[in-house]
Parts: structure tokens; sequence; C-alpha cells
């Protein structure tokens, strides 16, 4: 999947707004409205033991929220915060992982109705973090807000 060139500058800077997410080596694959895929590649985020460290692994899931966020929301006028995260290791991870997250088209209009009347509004978002096989390694939960800026 291609980043659309209208998009690149808006990916670039993303890509490096977190310091450590760049170190990282976190890369965005698809940023399309309401629609994004990240990678996390193995190297450097691997642990004692030759797997993927878990907190790349909790980064990945954070991370992709506020890519998934910048798709669809224009950041001037809104910002969003991680309330709350849980992730469960399911399996080993032992090569890149991937998380495709989306916004469906009434999720997106009913957070920018809420956000406009009350200044904020809440979501939750649930990832699977899957390996270069398509296995579920890990799922990751969190809970969102969204703030008028």
């Amino acid at each position: 999947m291609a980043i659309p060139e209208s998009k690149k500058e808006v990916v670039a800077a993303l890509e490096n707004i977190i310091k450590i997410v760049g170190k990282m080596g976190v890369k965005i694959e698809q940023f399309d409205p309401g629609a994004v895929k990240v990678r996390l590649p193995k190297e450097p985020n691997v642990n004692h033991i030759g797997m993927v460290y878990a907190g790349s692994l909790f980064s990945l899931a954070d991370y992709t929220g506020g890519v998934l966020f910048s798709s669809c929301f224009d950041l001037k006028k809104y910002y969003p915060i991680l309330k709350e995260a849980s992730i469960a290791y399911k399996r080993p991870a032992m090569s890149d992982m991937t998380i495709e997250a989306a916004f469906t088209e009434s999720e997106i209009a009913e957070l920018k109705r809420t956000a406009d009347s009350v200044g904020k509004a809440d979501f939750a978002k649930e990832f699977e973090l899957k390996d270069e096989n398509g296995t579920v390694c890990c799922i990751a939960r969190g809970s969102f807000q969204m703030r008028k800026a």
C-alpha cells in the first residue's frame, strides 16, 4: 500500500513526532482517512531472548491510535490522549509486527459531533498486533479521548 503523494509530508511528520518511536523504526504503510497500517520492525526492538521487546509492542499500539486519529481529524482543531491501555501478549513476537486500524464514517462523525458539543469525546479501540505470517501475537485495548484544541 503506497502512501498517497498528498499525505507523504504528514506521514513523515508523524513518523518523527515522537523521537523514541522514530528510533524504534516504526513506519506508516497505509494512511487513508479512517484506515491505517503501521509496522514495527523486529530490529532494533529485540529483547534479551530474541523476541520483540514487550515495551515496543505496547508503544506500537499506543502510537497507532494516534496515527489513526490523525488520519481523519484536523490536528489544529482536535488532539487525542490515551486515558487507559492494556495489552495481552498471546504468543512470542519473532518478526516485524503490524497493526491495521480503522474508524467507520459514523464513528468519525459522532466523535466530531460530541467533541464540538462538549469539548471532548471518549472512544475505545482494540488492535491486533500481527507478525509477518498474519498471526495475532498481542491484543491491545486503548481508551482514548478526543479533545478540542
